[in-house]
């Protein structure tokens, strides 16, 4: 019996010291259970914290016929949740003094001379907020490859403007492409090590990155029709909007961070969640609604205020190469989730935020 307790002991002290929370792991395992068997995706990973404790459960298989389930540390393409990043990088140099939000952008892009302007340059913020005017996707330009500076150059140039910077909202990648080459060039320091210094290494988020991820435990991502899809090699020229890899454990130090609202980095933190276009009275607003009603933006954040039991969430969805994710959280509640499915189904890529705003509610009642 003494060797048993012995053995007992030493395991306990070598295993991480997460509190129990059988709420938390009941309704996230459930909730990932139902989601997974309801849409018959290949893979789902489903993630939670509360009070500081989390969970995190997969279902499902990483690759078709692998017979890998997902778990905490299977490698994601997270799509455009990288633009929250990217408005945190912002916030963090603002915080520091390097840059003002509303600093006009175009000085530090470097792939063209000048932004386009009408009324009034493009500021940072505007960038950060998808209120800068540009289109979404840049658009063909004859002899020049995608995502490349003649390419970014050719989509800019004359008057590609569709309102006023500042005075509405339309989902743009290119923005956010932009605003990673500005904070560049304010910094001095090429986007990705910029990134790593300010936000990566600091939030210990060691399994986040760029690069291409490799091995056995990666979510390969599917196409409507079932194809993989390739995700190719990294794309500097598309840093800001859509490129970063992660695992369901980073997004949980991530949400926590996040949901620490008195700790380290607490001002960049607070830049980074702030409303700074309220939906009243924008015009347009467009692009903003498919994983729930944008009622204001942060820095990358889409803001929905409470609704019935739902407390205030802060929230962003991503695709890219086959895979969607979506993260969200309450700040004032401590609560947030993180959801990623390996197959592009946009109807099962709206069911999941909408679970994991229910999920969020269920946790985190009002």
């Amino acid at each position: 019996m003494r060797l048993l307790l012995a053995a007992i002991a030493v395991c306990a002290a070598a295993l991480p010291a997460y509190a129990e929370d059988p709420l938390l792991d009941d309704a996230v395992s459930f909730t990932g259970q139902i989601f997974h068997l309801d849409t018959a995706v290949p893979g789902l990973v489903i993630a939670a914290v509360r009070g500081g404790e989390s969970a995190v459960f997969g279902f499902g298989e990483t690759a078709k016929g692998s017979g890998q389930e997902p778990d905490g540390d299977t490698r994601i393409g997270v799509g455009s949740i990288t633009k929250t990043f990217t408005g945190l990088t912002l916030a963090h140099l603002a915080a520091a003094g390097t840059v003002d939000l509303t600093d006009a952008a175009g000085p530090n892009v470097g792939v063209v001379e000048t932004l386009p302007e009408r009324e009034h340059p493009i500021r940072l913020v505007d960038l950060a907020t998808h209120s800068s005017g540009l289109g979404r996707e840049l658009k063909p330009v004859d002899g020049a490859e995608k995502y490349s500076d003649a390419s970014f150059a050719g989509t800019l140039g004359g008057d590609p403007l569709l309102f006023t910077p500042g005075t509405g909202i339309l989902y743009s990648n290119i923005g956010f492409d932009l605003l990673a080459m500005a904070l560049s060039g304010a910094a001095d320091r090429p986007y990705r090590d910029l990134l790593r210094e300010t936000v990566l290494d600091p939030l210990g988020l060691d399994a986040t990155g760029y690069e291409r991820p490799d091995g056995d435990n990666v979510m390969t991502g599917y196409d409507w029709n079932g194809g993989e899809m390739d995700p190719g090699e990294p794309i500097p020229n598309r840093f800001g909007a859509s490129a970063l890899h992660t695992t369901a454990n980073d997004m949980i130090r991530y949400l926590e961070w996040n949901l620490d609202r008195f700790g380290d980095g607490m001002e960049a933190r607070t830049l980074s969640h702030a409303a700074y276009l309220v939906r009243d009275g924008l015009d347009p607003v467009y692009g903003m609604d498919e994983s729930g009603h944008m009622d204001a933006m942060g820095l990358g954040w889409v803001v929905m205020m409470p609704q019935d039991d739902r407390p205030l969430i802060l929230q962003k969805a991503g695709g890219a190469n086959g895979v969607f994710s979506y993260i969200a959280f309450a700040p004032t509640r401590g609560v947030g989730v993180f959801m990623s499915i390996n197959q592009f189904n946009f109807s099962a890529s709206i069911a999941m935020a909408e679970v994991a705003n229910q999920l969020i509610a269920t946790l985190a009642p009002r």
